[in-house]
């Protein structure tokens, strides 16, 4: 991805502030332009997760959502900026997932599989967002780099929790950004499993999704709790 049109690109979002502005006074007009970036985003969501990045095409989408080619580049000046909104976007939905989960979890192992939860609740409501997760990580930098940086204090906290229990004596003793690291990797190969079975015609089903968690969440508490003394 060229990032030597980065001082274009913050021309552009502040262009398309100011686009988003005029017409202040036709409210309905307004949400009719406020709408068309959201569209946007939505399908190209959709299309680099299920299609990948490289398989996608501006034509394509604009095609998909009746809509030429130059409506998206009014809003996006590229695929790569389109590709970076998509990041941001996702990105605070997914933080947004976590910290709700969290935030109604009790302590020690509660918040461990309130996370997992979470995850596999989004894998079922919006496979399209942890696809869009695998996919990026998949591309490397620098889209990758984004979504890391954008999700660093996510995992920062995380770290944190798990190094306090690892001190306390809940869990097991790990380095706890490579335990994270195991974790995620985990969930993107559900996630992957998931897609695959859509792919095939094969929707997952309810049961078929609780009997994953479980096992992951099994495999976690092995891993994490210490065992009996």
């Amino acid at each position: 991805m060229d990032r030597s049109r980065g001082g274009d690109r913050s021309g552009g979002a502040s262009r398309r502030g100011a686009r988003q502005g005029r017409g202040g006074g036709r409210a309905g007009a307004g949400r009719e332009r406020s709408s068309t970036p959201e569209r946007i985003l939505d399908a190209a969501l959709t299309t680099f997760a299920t299609r990948g990045y490289d398989a996608s095409s501006l034509d394509a989408l604009a095609l998909g959502l009746e809509v030429r080619k130059q409506t998206i580049l009014y809003w996006f000046p590229s695929k790569e900026v389109l590709l970076e909104a998509v990041i941001d976007r996702s990105v605070v939905e997914l933080a947004g997932a976590l910290e709700g989960a969290l935030e109604s979890a009790g302590n020690g192992w509660a918040r461990v599989e309130a996370v997992v939860r979470s995850v596999f609740s989004l894998a079922a409501r919006r496979p399209e967002l942890l696809g869009l997760v695998r996919e990026v990580s998949r591309l490397g930098t620098p889209a990758s780099t984004r979504l890391v940086t954008a999700m660093e204090p996510l995992v920062r906290r995380a770290s944190d929790f798990l190094e306090a229990e690892m001190d306390a004596g809940h869990m097991r003793r790990h380095e706890p950004r490579l335990l994270l690291l195991a974790i995620y990797s985990t969930v993107i190969g559900m996630v992957t499993e998931v897609e695959v079975s859509r792919a095939f015609g094969e929707e997952p089903t309810a049961r078929s999704l609780v009997r994953r968690r479980a096992e992951i969440l099994e495999l976690l508490r092995s891993a994490l709790l210490p065992g009996p003394t």
